[in-house]
Parts: C-alpha cells; sequence; structure tokens
C-alpha cells in the first residue's frame, strides 16, 4: 500500500520506517528542509535499536523516501498519517496547531479522495476538527481516522511490529475497511 507520513520525528519515523519494512511504499514528509537532507544522505536523527537497519534497507530497496514536497508527498498515498508534535500550550493543553496545519495541506493538496489517520496525541475532538478542514479545503471525500500510538523508547520499533494493541477509530465502513487492510 502507499504511505505517506506527515512529520518526521520520532513517531514518523518509526512509523514510516515499520511501515516500509512491512512492505508498504512510504514517503515520510517533513516541512524541516535540514531534517529531511540528512535522511536522504542516510542520517538518522534519533536512536532507536533497529531503526537505523530498517531505513537504510527500505530506503534503498525503494519503499522509503524522504521529501519536503507536500504535493508529492499527497500525491503519492492513500493514508496520510499525521505524526507531528503536539507540545504543551501555554494553559498545559495539547497544541494542536501542527496537527491542524497538516491536515490543511492534506486537504488543500488532495487530488483524490483519502485517508487522514491521526497518530499524534490529541484531545477528543481534533478529529471532528480535522474532518471540518478537510470539508472546507477540499472537494475530495477525506475519511479521517484516530490510529494512536503506543511507542516506548528504546523499543519503539519492537512496539510497533509486535504491538500488543492497535486503537483505530472510524466513521465510515470504507475507513473501517481500508485501515483493517492495512
Amino acid at each position: 500500500m502507499r504511505i505517506t507520513i506527515f512529520g518526521s520525528g520520532y513517531v514518523g519515523l518509526v512509523t514510516g520506517a515499520c511501515m516500509a519494512e512491512m512492505g508498504n511504499h512510504v514517503v515520510c514528509y517533513d516541512i524541516d528542509k535540514d531534517k529531511i537532507d540528512r535522511l536522504n544522505r542516510g542520517e538518522i536523527p534519533i536512536y532507536e535499536p533497529g531503526l537505523e537497519a530498517y531505513i537504510e534497507r527500505n530506503a534503498e530497496a525503494g519503499r522509503l523516501e524522504f521529501t519536503t514536497d507536500v504535493e508529492k508527498a499527497v500525491g503519492h498515498g492513500l493514508f496520510q498519517f499525521i505524526a507531528v508534535g503536539t507540545p504543551p500550550d501555554e494553559d498545559g493543553s495539547a497544541d494542536r496547531r501542527h496537527v491542524l496545519s497538516a491536515a490543511q495541506a492534506i486537504a488543500e493538496a488532495a487530488t483524490r479522495p483519502l485517508v487522514i489517520a491521526i497518530k499524534s496525541t490529541v484531545p477528543v475532538g481534533t478529529c471532528d476538527d480535522v474532518e471540518t478542514l478537510a470539508l472546507e479545503h477540499s472537494t475530495h471525500a477525506i475519511d479521517v481516522v484516530s490510529n494512536p500510538e503506543f511507542l516506548k523508547e528504546g523499543k519503539a520499533v519492537e512496539d510497533f511490529m509486535r504491538p500488543d494493541r492497535i486503537v483505530v477509530g472510524v466513521h465510515s465502513e470504507v475507513a473501517e475497511s481500508v485501515m483493517r487492510r492495512l
């Protein structure tokens, strides 16, 4: 399957590399050009056991790519995983600005129906807000699903490849069907 990951930080890199290792074709997108340039040179910005080998093997096989080109990224995948940071806001709540920005960019660049899967840690109601953005900024059907991550540092690759649970929240049978296939 063709998958795009928005955000090439800890969760995004692990998710992208593991999805590629499972045989999917993955494009990881990030706005940080320096980070993408480093990844394209094979420099991994974090240490996680097993991650470097997955990235190297799948990049060489053509199953894992890194880009700052939003149109290329969105055009690539049926699945658009949002795995961007949600740092604490001034009041301690999750700052969703990066999630909403990614969702808007996806909706604006969409050229066909898509599934946006939110992996970022977000409060209840965020999927509804992302659906609203998708309706406002795209003429294509976009299903929004919640797919939180349960990765522990130092065991993230292992946790992803052998999960004790996978949680997916959907609103439509179409989204449920494609997420089950994935």
